[in-house]
């Protein structure tokens, strides 16, 4: 039975989506750190519990990232010798094309995780369904 292997809800198609508008990421929480530390009052620094609460918080957010990245790594090594079906294109269609295949290996460049099908090189946000071999 053919499943889908990324829900847009799931933390792994989050992490991999474009940053929605109003929604902070680690480098934004950086930013506003380090303007927090500069312009800070130099008679009444920024209470140091505080400052090592939002140090805290961004190690939380810096291994959830990383977590999430492994995970999709797994996934993807979990498809190595099934059969996917993806979508193919540019993305500039209006109705994207799709196509299906057994995968071949798995690529990762820059942290970015695809899988190979034939020759083709599949992002592994394109893949829509996964049958079992």
């Amino acid at each position: 039975m053919p499943i889908n292997p990324i829900d847009a809800t799931s933390p792994s198609a989050q992490a991999t989506q474009p940053r929605q508008q109003g929604i902070l990421g680690k480098d934004d929480f950086l930013k506003l750190l380090v303007a927090q530390l500069q312009h800070q009052d130099p008679l009444q620094p920024t209470d140091q519990s505080q400052f090592m609460s939002q140090m805290a918080q961004f190690s939380t957010v810096e291994g959830i990232n990383n977590l999430q990245s492994q995970l999709a790594t797994s996934q993807a090594f979990g498809l190595i010798g099934k059969d996917v079906t993806y979508l193919t294109g540019d993305g500039t269609d209006a109705a994207p094309t799709v196509a299906s295949g057994t995968v071949d290996s798995i690529s990762i460049v820059d942290g970015k995780v695809s899988v190979n099908v034939g020759n083709a090189k599949i992002g592994f946000d394109d893949i829509v369904q996964v049958a079992g071999a």
